[in-house]
């Protein structure tokens, strides 16, 4: 007996397979190889120590001039009513960031992404795009270039953003 496979049924495996694989790289790869960790489920389940003991034994360079802030640096930004903003930092390859913000109130759709140093076709890489008030984490740079948060007020009203970071990054700031 054949069985003979629908394109249906190819189109159903091919999504389900990439929906897995996008979870297993968010949920388990990011935070035990970059100490990458959106959903916070990597340092609940301890795969950020993975990273974090790759890093405490050398095993990932930060290179660069980059400044190496061990306190955290509050920065205030606000995002004009019914705009976005970008905030920026240059970061190289491997360099990490520790971070929090948090709205005075109203949640604000956000994309916390990179661009390549050098790159001039437009090219970004999203890490984390979400809509909310709050979040914090911390993130390994998978390459040297410019990191930072477009946050994009949908309200009639200013919403000013307490960010606080520390890491090996150097300030660009904002970019309308």
């Amino acid at each position: 007996m054949q069985h003979t496979v629908s394109t249906k049924t190819l189109v159903k495996a091919s999504v389900s397979a990439t929906v897995v694989a996008a979870i297993a790289l968010v949920t388990f790869i990011l935070p035990a190889e970059y100490n990458i960790d959106p959903t916070g489920v990597g340092q609940k389940l301890g795969l950020t120590s993975i990273a974090q003991a790759a890093e405490a034994d050398g095993a990932v360079a930060v290179t660069g001039a980059q400044a190496s802030n061990t306190e955290f640096q509050t920065i205030e930004v606000v995002v004009p009513a019914g705009r976005g903003v970008e905030y920026k930092f240059a970061m190289p390859q491997y360099a990490k960031m520790t971070y929090e913000w948090m709205t005075d109130g109203d949640a604000l759709y956000f994309d916390l992404h990179g661009e390549p140093e050098g790159d001039t076709t437009g090219y970004f890489e999203s890490y984390t795009i979400a809509t909310s008030n709050e979040m914090k984490g911390s993130f390994t740079a998978p390459f040297a270039g410019s990191h930072g948060w477009y946050w994009k007020n949908k309200t009639d009203k200013p919403i000013a953003v307490q960010l606080q970071v520390k890491g090996q990054y150097e300030v660009i700031g904002l970019k309308q």
